[in-house]
């Protein structure tokens, strides 16, 4: 294993084994505004939100790498504190990108990367059509640490594009298609086969791997996300219910391992109780 010490390492350097290992990271997609009214459009990938309650969003627009100069989003939040978070899907990625050039201090990122600047209804700034959420936010705080600047927003507004909406009006993860930014010049989109659920034990408690008999966790078959849902299961199976789902199937084992590929097979397909059955049977 490469085991490295920050401080000894050059900015470039590190930044980008930094931006390499934490990913996926949401785009916040920052309109500002400065005390002269000019607008301007900028991404940021450290950036997530951290509250609902009050709702509280973070980014940051650190120092330039190259110059070591201020961005102007940094600049025009201490003169108007205020920033709308426009949220980033696949078909604006390249647009958003082109927003990303270091365009001259007054020149418009809506106009070079062609977007449509419509009026936000709380803060100044302006919101991007084109993105299926805007969130309106009002600057409470500034932290300037070396080349980090943290940008504290609170969410006083949401605007969502009804065409991302389930018909429940929540959004619908495969219609929204985020996109979210990797390291180098990487990107990945959450759509498709890249999405996939995992039901959180927030209101169940599993019996946890150390429960898992030995003959099961040493299985040089089952993976740890395997043995992740296999613990996840808050009570474990009863006799009555292996004999059912195992009396017409294990003839066909021939040994251990046929047993555990089979019942890797209906982990897969998130039939935890039935590969429980399967493997204790």
């Amino acid at each position: 294993m490469l085991s490295l010490t920050p401080k000894e390492l050059a900015i470039p350097e590190l930044h980008q084994y930094l931006l390499g290992a934490v990913g996926p990271r949401p785009i916040c997609f920052a309109s500002t505004i400065d005390a002269q009214g000019n607008h301007n459009l900028a991404p940021f990938s450290f950036f997530n939100v951290f509250s609902a309650k009050p709702p509280i969003a973070i980014f940051s627009p650190n120092l330039s790498g190259k110059t070591g100069k201020a961005k102007d989003t940094h600049l025009n939040i201490k003169e108007v504190p205020e920033c709308v978070i426009n949220i980033v899907n696949y078909k604006m990625v390249h647009q958003m990108s082109l927003a990303s050039s270091p365009y001259a201090k007054g020149v418009s990122e809506f106009t070079k990367a062609g977007f449509t600047a419509i009026s936000s209804d709380l803060v100044k700034p302006m919101r991007v059509k084109e993105s299926p959420v805007q969130l309106e936010c009002k600057v409470f705080e500034l932290k300037e640490i070396g080349n980090c600047n943290l940008v504290f927003c609170e969410i006083v507004k949401i605007h969502i594009d009804e065409a991302v909406l389930d018909a429940n009006k929540k959004i619908d993860q495969q219609k929204i298609d985020l996109v979210a930014r990797m390291g180098g010049n990487w990107y990945c989109r959450a759509h498709g086969d890249a999405l996939f659920e995992i039901e959180k034990p927030i209101t169940t408690l599993g019996v946890g791997i150390d429960s898992i008999p030995n003959a099961i966790r040493n299985s040089t078959i089952l993976t740890g996300n395997n043995l992740g849902q296999l613990g996840n299961i808050e009570i474990m199976p009863t006799p009555e219910e292996i004999e059912n789902h195992t009396k017409t199937l294990n003839s066909k084992f021939t040994n251990e391992i046929e047993k555990h590929q089979y019942a890797k097979a209906l982990l897969d397909a998130n039939k935890v109780k039935e590969a429980w059955c399967i493997l204790l049977g």
